[in-house]
């Protein structure tokens, strides 16, 4: 099982905070994960189908869309943002 989470834009346009998957076994990438979220269609799509950045963290070490998914792990997934 996998946790995702949700934050900032993502959380308010999905209506959602977490859910769990089911890990599909073998090497799945972030990159995968969201290409799997953007097949639901509509907003997920817009979201996940590579229009728009995504960022993600692994048990909060942030990585690439191309960092390995364990089964048990927590993927965060949020906008890229900016401080001053």
């Amino acid at each position: 099982m996998v946790e995702i989470r949700y934050f900032a834009r993502l959380r308010e346009r999905l209506g959602c905070e977490h859910e769990e998957l089911v890990h599909p076994g073998g090497v799945f990438p972030i990159a995968s994960l969201c290409a799997l979220l953007a097949e639901r269609g509509g907003i997920w799509a817009e979201e996940f189908a590579g229009q728009r950045p995504i960022m993600a963290a692994i048990n909060e070490q942030l990585e690439s869309l191309q960092a390995p998914i364990q089964d048990g792990d927590v993927v965060a997934l949020f906008p890229p943002v900016t401080g001053g």
